[in-house]
């Protein structure tokens, strides 16, 4: 395997990975909130529940990024691309953006989750003002999973 595969590989990983983590970190935060709310009214399950899966959707971003980048270097047909060094570095680079925001912006989400949980228990007839707030974070990472697709097509 060349250092240009070896670098692009390593770009999709980190999409994955680093989009994943802080899913999972969000998803945890905002959970315990939602637990401690069904515990007190279980009426409210549905509500909370919406609320604390908002922060997975950058791991669902991360690991498209990195089937994107894996496809176009040929790891997922059986083909794979041989890619000088450069090329490596830049789809290493394109997979950055998803990777990075993903991390931040979903552990973000989930403690802006955490307060429209508390919005919901308190007032749950303001639901869908509560679910804007942790929305408004996701723009970031669709920013951010634009920034990568596009760079990796262009590649």
């Amino acid at each position: 395997m060349t250092t240009g595969v070896s670098l692009a590989i390593l770009g999709a990983a980190l999409a994955a990975l680093l989009a994943g983590i802080g899913s999972s970190i969000g998803v945890g935060i905002a959970g315990r909130a939602a637990a401690g709310v069904v515990t007190e009214d279980p009426e409210k399950f549905s509500k909370v529940l919406i609320l604390q899966l908002l922060p997975g959707t950058q791991g669902i971003y991360g690991l498209l990024i990195a089937f994107i980048a894996l496809s176009n270097i040929g790891v997922l047909g059986g083909n794979v691309r041989q890619l000088t060094t450069a090329e490596g570095l830049s789809f290493l680079m394109a997979c950055l953006p998803m990777a990075f925001v993903g991390l931040m912006s979903a552990i973000m989400q989930g403690k802006t989750s955490v307060a429209s949980i508390g919005v919901v228990a308190k007032k749950p007839e303001e639901f869908g003002k509560a679910m804007i707030l942790p929305a408004m974070v996701e723009t970031y990472a669709i920013l951010a999973l634009l920034v990568s697709i596009l760079a990796i097509v262009n590649i």
